[in-house]
């Protein structure tokens, strides 16, 4: 399920004995080993090959493409795979100013992120005017789950639209948690959404020992500090190579700064980590997300943290 950087999201619902009940696939562009650089053909492959288990997206950049064409490829998704497909909107216009002229797009658009969001559930509920004759087909009519996706600002929109929230991640938590009391604060009920609805999401290891768990951070946490510091994402490298390396005084400091805060350490250590965070934010739910070089850790950790969810610990 998971490729290097491709950040997919499983969903856990801390009310549940389910251990998951939700795939996402993320947008990212021009980063080595990445699936979901177009993530409705993606999502579109993992509803193919199941069968319960919603799939949807963590999630589509909408400054970076036109509001009708997303209606209608979350149409045709929710059409091949009735009741199964989540669209999940966010506002970012790509990660360096390369990817941004690449895509045609600067950080202005993403100011224009709630008309944006109005235009594509008004092509969704057949409500909008701006097209006269024009329809988004197959979309129209259909009921298709929306979220926002915020890391802060983005929460005042979500609350303004009556839609439920995805915030992240969960090392700013004092951040996190003041943008959630403002979402709840202004939350407008809607034909989406009667009452609030709060999705916290963050990175995740798991491991035998704390230690061991902290080094599966270590490739995306290099991967990070590379990319503001040279304008490219490198691939993933292993965590004893990046280790090694002779990094400068920023370097470092980007590096360092990505290992910190995140939820790490064997299954005792993150259960109860989760259950504060959950306790902290008063999440519905919780998105997880772990990105590193070795496929045998990282499949580890995912079984681990599955164990933990399925036991209601």
């Amino acid at each position: 399920m998971y490729h290097q950087h491709t950040k997919n999201l499983l969903a856990a619902s801390p009310h549940e004995s389910t251990v998951s009940h939700r795939f996402w696939v993320s947008e990212h562009h021009s980063v080595p080993g990445v699936a979901g650089s177009a993530p409705t053909v993606l999502a579109a492959a993992v509803a193919a090959a199941t069968s319960a288990i919603r799939v949807g997206t963590g999630g589509v950049m909408l400054p970076n493409h036109r509001p009708l064409v997303v209606a209608e490829q979350f149409g045709v998704l929710a059409s091949l795979f009735p009741g199964r497909i989540d669209m999940g909107l966010g506002r970012s216009v790509g990660f360096t100013d390369g990817i941004r002229r690449a895509l045609g797009h600067d950080l202005r658009d993403a100011e224009d992120f709630p008309g944006r969001l109005t235009e594509l559930l008004g092509w969704i509920d057949g409500t909008q005017r701006a097209h006269p004759q024009v329809h988004a087909r197959p979309a129209e009519g259909l009921r298709i789950p929306a979220y926002v996706l915020a890391v802060g600002e983005g929460a005042a929109v979500a609350a303004a639209a009556g839609l439920p929230l995805v915030i992240g991640d969960l090392r700013g938590r004092e951040k996190v948690l003041r943008a959630i009391e403002v979402y709840r604060r202004d939350f407008r009920p809607s034909a989406r959404a009667e009452r609030p609805e709060v999705i916290v999401s963050g990175t995740v290891a798991v491991a035998g020992s704390e230690e061991a768990a902290r080094r599966l951070l270590v490739p995306e946490a290099w991967a990070m500090a590379y990319s503001r510091t040279r304008g490219s994402f490198p691939p993933l490298a292993p965590a004893e190579e990046i280790e090694s390396r002779t990094m400068t005084a920023k370097e470092r400091e980007l590096y360092e700064r990505g290992l910190d805060g995140h939820i790490h350490g064997t299954e005792d250590q993150v259960t109860e980590q989760l259950e504060q965070a959950i306790k902290e934010t008063g999440a519905d739910e919780v998105l997880v997300t772990t990105s590193t070089y070795d496929r045998e850790a990282l499949v580890d950790s995912l079984r681990r943290l599955a164990g933990i969810a399925g036991q209601g610990r």
